[in-house]
């Protein structure tokens, strides 16, 4: 009694605290429904409902999204375990499976939660996949990206992740290209993550909805294990970038604070620790495409264009068709309403990309005109009038070449339109990434049993994994840096 009789006035000043502030903005002062506590809010739960939505469908536009339907159902069947034990089980969730080889996952309001395929690969159990949705679930719960939004730092979160292009174990590289390719600010900011306390939070949510759900709740701390491993492989071994989600890259190796989060909500008796049987996590994980697949690169995708010879890649806008020569690209729209061309020149002396425009193209009345930083590119972009249209100017230097876009607009009702449509294919562009364009059979996971005198460099001689092949085999199996399988163990090959 005395001990809470110590507690009650700082319990009361933090209720009077919260109430004055209700008071003074009524209107934005919410309960958050999985914390308890008041937030400053400034979107209503209907409205939360209907962005959800309209980006949700610009993610299904601007990504590709994985046909095989048995695994999407299985990931569905996970997910909608975990949402029904959350703190928001009257959400409509959706779960969908990403075609992509990055390690990434992420939420948008609403109860829309997304994960790829390359993440999944890095799984070695049913309890680890939902401690990645649990992670995402807990976002959504807990309203992070609207309160990013009220607080005026949605922009900012997705704008710090503009031109980082993050290396992953698979070789392809571009984490960066992917969250830009996104036509959705609150995508961005979900792929980026939402700084350190709100995913402790999620983490510590997820671990919550793992336990009312039957799982063992210490699946975060292994996923997170495995993927601070992947990320020390690709700064020590492969010289790389570390990857970029905020499931794992808010914490320090060993993190107290996580494992005292994720122990604090209590474990499962052995006897009550119902889903342990992964049989079905390996039948549905069998077979899963590890790199890039043909759905990416085929032309079903995305209207991405790839120049071999200069090593570079864009977006067009969709529709559009391309015509190259081995040092030009132009597109065009099919209503002849706008094009842009693409060409390139070696650079012969080290000036700013504003004084090339300037002194080399001889264009010195650009409007609208701004620096360009992406994918680790400078440049400078700007619109000029010529002849009585617009054109979008813009130079980027990448290596020893400059490259020059012209984008016409001939429809001066639909300038502004046309215009913000050049200008962000322009900013899609970047170099090819080693291993990203697809160049013959796809690379499958398969699971075998671990026989005797079983040794990872022999495993890693016949596999086609090209670079580090012995590292990307403990990686994916979780035995990184060191760490052997008993025989019996299943374990993940490539084939």
């Amino acid at each position: 009694m005395g001990i809470l009789s110590n507690h009650i006035p700082s319990a009361i000043s933090r209720i009077s605290l919260l109430a004055l502030t209700c008071l003074l903005v009524l209107s934005s002062c919410a309960i958050n429904p999985a914390t308890g506590q008041g937030n400053i809010v400034m979107m209503s739960e209907r409205r939360e409902m209907e962005i959800g939505k309209e980006e949700h469908d610009k993610v299904m536009q601007s990504m590709a999204v994985m046909t095989d339907e048995q695994l999407t159902a299985y990931v569905n069947e996970v997910g909608q375990r975990l949402a029904a034990v959350s703190h928001r089980p009257d959400l409509t969730f959706t779960f969908t499976v990403i075609d992509s080889p990055e390690i990434n996952a992420f939420a948008l309001p609403g109860g829309y939660v997304y994960i790829n395929r390359g993440l999944m690969a890095y799984l070695n159990s049913e309890a680890e996949l939902a401690a990645v949705l649990g992670h995402e679930i807990g976002h959504i719960t807990a309203r992070h990206a609207v309160q990013q939004q009220s607080s005026g730092n949605l922009a900012r979160i997705a704008a710090g992740v503009g031109g980082v292009v993050a290396a992953v174990a698979t070789g392809s590289g571009y984490i960066g290209s992917q969250i830009m390719d996104v036509g959705s600010i609150w995508a961005q900011a979900g792929l980026s993550g939402f700084g350190r306390e709100h995913e402790l939070e999620a983490d510590s949510l997820g671990a919550e909805y793992l336990l009312r759900a039957g799982y063992d709740p210490q699946a975060v701390i292994r996923v997170v294990t495995v993927l601070k491993n992947q990320e020390d492989f690709n700064v020590k071994v492969a010289n790389k970038q570390p990857s970029y989600h905020g499931l794992f890259a808010t914490h320090p190796r060993n993190d107290t604070r996580l494992q005292q989060a994720v122990a604090s909500v209590g474990a499962l008796p052995a006897n009550q620790a119902t889903l342990v049987d992964n049989q079905r996590f390996r039948d549905e994980m069998d077979g899963l495409i590890v790199g890039e697949s043909q759905a990416i690169t085929g032309t079903a995708a995305r209207n991405r264009y790839y120049q071999e010879v200069m090593g570079y890649t864009m977006v067009f806008p969709d529709g559009w068709s391309v015509t190259e020569t081995p040092s030009t690209a132009s597109a065009a729209s099919s209503d002849g309403t706008s094009s842009l061309r693409v060409e390139v020149q070696r650079m012969q002396e080290s000036i700013e990309p504003r004084l090339f425009i300037r002194d080399k193209l001889g264009i010195t009345n650009l409007q609208k005109s701004e620096a360009l930083s992406q994918f680790r590119l400078t440049g400078y972009t700007g619109v000029v009038s010529r002849e009585g249209a617009s054109q979008r100017i813009a130079v980027i230097y990448m290596g020893p070449r400059v490259f020059i876009f012209t984008g016409e607009m001939k429809d001066s009702a639909r300038e502004d339109e046309l215009d913000a449509q050049l200008l962000a294919s322009i900013r899609t562009f970047r170099a090819i990434q080693s291993n990203e364009r697809f160049s013959g059979n796809e690379s499958k996971i398969r699971y075998v049993q671990v026989g005797e005198g079983f040794t990872w460099p022999a495993l890693a001689r016949m596999s086609p994994i090209a670079n580090y092949p012995e590292e990307t085999l403990r990686l994916i199996n979780g035995y990184y840096p060191t760490g052997n399988p008993q025989p019996g163990d299943w374990i993940k090959i490539v084939e």
